[in-house]
C-alpha cells in the first residue's frame, strides 16, 4: 500500500521537479512513533494527506497494524491514539556503523588495502532456508555473486558473515578466504571488477535522486516563511526514505574502485546539510509537541559522525 511520488509542498528543482521515493503507509506509521511509543492520529493523517495518501489508506493499514498486535487503539478518528505494543519495525534509519564508514570513506579514511574478500559455500537443499537466509546476509552486506556459491567484497565483512553462518547452523559448510589477484574471465583490473561485479550505473542514479531530492529540501528550508510541523515531518520521512532507498543496495565500494566523482558522496553531504536545516528549523520544538523517533535516531546518527565529514 504505498503512494505515488510527492514533491513536499509543491517543491521543484531545478531540472523542473524531482520525487523522493515512494513512502508506503506502514512505513510512515512506524515513521511517526514518538519516543512515548505513540502515534497521534491527527498528525498521522495530516501527513498522510500531504504525501497523497488517503484517508481510506490510513484507516486500514491501522486496522491491519492493530489486528496483528503492533499497534493499540484509542480512540476515533484524528483524535485517536495509537500506541505501540510490540517492537516498531519498518525503521527509516540505517545502521550506524554502516554510514559512518560511508563518510569515512567519503572523506579519505578508509582507503582500499587492495584485498578481495571470498566467501563460498556449498549447502545442501535440505537447508535451503539457511542457505538462502546466508545468501540474503552477503548480499545485503554488500557483497557480489561471482558464481554459484561464491561471493566477493571489497570490505572486510567475514566477523559478520561467519557469526550469520552460526546463528544459521551452517558454519561447517562456509569457507572464507582472501586474494589479491582476483581474476574474473581473464580480468583483473580492480576498477573494471567492480563495474562488472556490481550495478554501479543504478546506484549511481539512486544517489542523484537522493542528491535532487536534498537540494529540493534545502532550498525550500531556506525560504523565509517557515514550515509547519507536519510538512516538516512529511520532507524528514521523504528525505529518509530517499536515504535509505540510496544507501540499502550501496556495498560502499572503496573510493579506488568507483568511477570518480562519486556521486554517493554529493548525495550524503547534501543529506547532512538538509538533515540540520531540519533540525535548525525545530517546528516541533518550539510548539512543544513530542519529537517522533525519526527526529532523534537521525540526530543521533549525524551526531556519531565527526562533523569535518558530513
Amino acid at each position: 500500500m504505498s503512494t505515488l511520488p510527492h514533491t513536499p509542498m509543491g517543491t521543484q528543482s531545478d531540472a523542473g521537479g524531482t520525487a523522493p521515493v515512494p513512502v508506503p503507509t506502514r512505513l510512515l506509521v512506524h515513521a511517526l512513533v514518538r519516543e512515548d511509543g505513540t502515534v497521534d492520529a491527527g498528525e498521522l493523517y495530516t501527513v498522510a494527506g500531504l504525501l497523497g495518501m488517503t484517508d481510506q489508506q490510513v484507516r486500514l493499514c491501522i486496522k491491519r497494524l492493530v489486528a496483528e498486535g503492533r499497534f493499540s487503539h484509542e480512540g476515533r478518528g484524528r483524535n485517536a491514539l495509537l500506541r505501540a505494543v510490540a517492537d516498531a519495525t519498518g525503521s527509516l534509519t540505517p545502521n550506524v556503523a554502516y554510514v559512518r564508514h560511508a563518510y569515512r570513506q567519503d572523506h579519505g579514511l578508509a582507503a582500499w588495502d587492495g584485498v578481495w574478500h571470498l566467501f563460498a559455500f556449498a549447502i545442501p537443499e535440505s537447508s535451503r532456508t539457511s542457505r538462502d537466509a546466508l545468501r540474503d546476509t552477503l548480499r545485503h552486506l554488500g557483497a557480489a555473486p561471482i558464481q554459484s556459491g561464491l561471493y566477493v567484497s571489497a570490505n572486510r565483512i567475514e566477523e559478520l558473515v561467519e557469526a550469520q553462518a552460526r546463528h544459521l547452523d551452517v558454519a561447517q559448510a562456509v569457507t572464507c578466504l582472501t586474494s589479491t589477484d582476483l581474476r574474473i574471465g581473464g580480468h583483473d583490473d580492480p576498477p573494471a571488477l567492480a563495474a562488472a561485479l556490481w550495478p554501479l550505473d543504478d546506484i549511481a542514479a539512486r544517489h542523484d535522486r537522493l542528491a535532487d531530492f536534498a537540494r529540493v529540501c534545502l532550498d525550500r528550508l531556506a525560504q523565509p516563511d517557515t514550515l509547519t510541523g507536519s510538512e516538516q515531518l512529511t520532507m524528514a520521512i521523504q528525505l529518509a526514505a530517499a536515504f535509505t532507498h540510496a544507501m540499502e543496495p550501496d556495498p560502499l565500494l572503496p573510493p579506488e574502485l568507483l568511477p570518480q566523482p562519486w556521486p554517493g558522496a554529493h548525495a550524503r553531504r547534501l543529506t547532512a546539510a538538509c538533515w540540520t536545516a531540519l533540525t535548525e528549523a525545530g517546528t516541533h520544538a518550539t510548539t512543544g509537541t513530542p519529537v517522533p523517533r525519526l527526529f532523534v535516531q537521525y540526530e543521533d546518527l549525524l551526531a556519531s559522525i565527526p562533523e569535518r565529514l558530513t
